[in-house]
């Protein structure tokens, strides 16, 4: 009898927190982590030589009516660094979130940057492309060149 105290508790206590989430529309209420908005989400550098660092801007726009702050944003390795303004970000205004790539291991990569927001609102960015092995050393002499210029 008691189990059955417990069980009928906890149902009425699960339709009372679904309730809370509707309104008398019947249309779910709108979240407040809706009000950072990323253009785009992702970016593809396609292939990149190993060794030269790629990056890459996304830009966010705060759709929300008041001002909200980026708290931190974090790569998901130390290949990959992200720069951020710690200032706040006015009612539609916009940011920039410049992500950079190291690299420096060969083959194709994909990585995610976390941007926590309003204290505990999150977004995922991702980079992805491919890194390609560049030479060892440089181009040989080519011995054309020195014949054309014995002819000038």
């Amino acid at each position: 009898m008691k189990k059955l105290g417990i069980v009928i508790t906890l149902f009425v206590t699960s339709l009372a927190v679904s309730a809370q989430a509707v309104n008398t529309g019947g249309t779910a209420l709108p979240r407040p982590a809706d009000m950072l908005l990323v253009k785009e989400n992702s970016h593809n550098f396609g292939k990149i030589p190993q060794g030269r660092p790629a990056t890459t801007t996304f830009e966010v726009v705060n759709t929300g009516t008041v001002a909200m702050k980026l708290d931190n944003v974090q790569a998901s390795c130390g290949c990959t660094t992200p720069v951020w303004s710690h200032d706040p970000i006015e009612a539609g205004g916009t940011a920039k979130i410049v992500v950079g790539y190291n690299a420096y291991a060969e083959g194709p990569f994909t990585k995610t940057v976390t941007v926590v927001y309003n204290t505990n609102m999150t977004k995922t960015l991702t980079i992805s492309g491919e890194v390609y092995k560049t030479p060892a050393t440089s181009a040989p002499d080519n011995a054309s060149v020195q014949l054309l210029k014995q002819i000038n």
